[in-house]
């Protein structure tokens, strides 16, 4: 492929390039799903989620995330960025710290995609997950 400035052009305003961080809100589609699931597809990025999850709202600055998970700071930075990308978790700068957060409204979202058409619209079937999952949130 040649590489026109045209072209270039054309990609660089591309929606992708100008959205490059997704923020779910309510309906997601199946590439959205996959890159989400795909971040989490990795050991040491699902327990840096959980653990970020268990630790909302306020979150973790990076480095605790790395010293809970007995990772390298710049490798728990790169994995941290791969959530980011994902859509899975947000970050502030406060100085020279990065304090990460897990987005529960891009979790949700995932969760309600896998589980829309949940037992071929027979609702009795999906009140034992439904009943779990809401346990969940007492605990």
């Amino acid at each position: 492929m040649i590489w026109t400035s045209r072209r270039l052009l054309d990609l660089a305003m591309s929606p992708i390039a100008l959205y490059p961080y997704i923020r779910y809100r309510g309906y997601m589609d199946n590439e959205s799903v996959i890159v989400a699931l795909g971040a989490l597809a990795q050991a040491t990025r699902l327990d840096a989620f959980r653990l970020l999850v268990r630790h909302e709202p306020e979150g973790l600055p990076a480095g605790e995330v790395a010293k809970a998970l007995d990772v390298p700071q710049n490798t728990m930075s790169v994995h941290l960025a791969t959530l980011a990308r994902a859509g899975l978790v947000t970050s502030e700068r406060r100085s020279r710290i990065i304090n990460y957060r897990a987005d529960l409204d891009a979790l949700r979202s995932v969760m309600l995609f896998l589980v829309k058409d949940c037992c071929g619209g027979r609702a009795e079937l999906c009140h034992p997950l439904a009943d779990e999952l809401l346990a969940c949130r007492a605990a």
